[in-house]
């Protein structure tokens, strides 16, 4: 058995009352429980109409209300809640292959990594994103390794693993984007900050559970504008 470590799984979730169960029963609490690892859950609901919050309570989560607006903005507030040595993070739409983060975990603490981003791109199953959903994606991607020098494939993936301690080393996480440029932000805070170790590791994307809310060309001009801005932006970095 492996030494105690406590790992917190952040999820940002609005109206996912059809996925949300689903993404949390995919977690295998048995292989953390074997390792000794403790888990707490936190959902970050962006104050849902739906039965969201009801499933997940009853999943052993913890629900964080987050009426702020935003993908960026539930993530700081949960990020800030997380008590956990390890954090993961993903969508509560069933998309991302919550199943596996255990063997994700482990790649982290095996490689002494302090960030991990999964590539959907390794495995888009059926149905799982539109030809100008994956055009879009490929768009920033280029635009973020060519503005930022950072050599990963899949500049939006939801799905992080990371070790806590590294968000004291980038900038301040209320400095971050509200909107759906987070996602992007901290990839390139992570792979560009001195003496963080970072690595993208194929994973894979399923068909969501529910309605699509991404708005494909608005959120994706939102992105690109904001890597613009965020190149001629003076950092905020704090150092080791």
């Amino acid at each position: 058995m492996s030494e105690t470590l406590k790992v917190s799984i952040v999820i940002p979730a609005i109206n996912e009352e059809r996925g949300i169960g689903k993404t949390i029963d995919a977690i295998n609490r048995e292989y953390c429980t074997h390792q000794n690892w403790e888990v707490e859950i936190l959902i970050v609901d962006g104050d849902s109409q739906d039965k969201t919050r009801e499933v997940a309570t009853s999943k052993g989560a913890r629900v964080i209300l987050e009426k702020r607006k935003g993908y960026g903005r539930a993530y700081k507030t949960g990020l800030a809640q997380a008590t956990g040595d390890v954090i993961v993070t993903g969508d509560a739409d069933a998309t991302y292959p919550f199943d596996t983060i255990h063997t994700y975990i482990q790649q982290l603490l095996d490689h002494h990594l302090d960030f991990m981003t999964t590539d959907r791109f390794s495995s888009l199953k059926h149905g799982s994103m539109t030809l100008q959903h994956r055009f879009g994606n490929l768009a920033l991607a280029w635009t973020l390794r060519l503005l930022f020098l950072v050599n990963i494939r899949d500049s939006q993936s939801g799905m992080w693993i990371f070790r806590r301690e590294a968000l004291n080393h980038i900038q301040p996480l209320e400095s971050f984007n509200d909107g759906m440029p987070f996602s992007e932000e901290i990839k390139i805070e992570m792979f560009t900050t001195p003496g963080i170790k970072a690595r993208e590791i194929p994973s894979t994307l399923y068909t969501r559970e529910g309605q699509v809310k991404l708005e494909s060309f608005k959120d994706g001009y939102k992105n690109l504008k904001f890597l613009f801005k965020k190149r001629v932006t003076p950092s905020q970095k704090k150092t080791f």
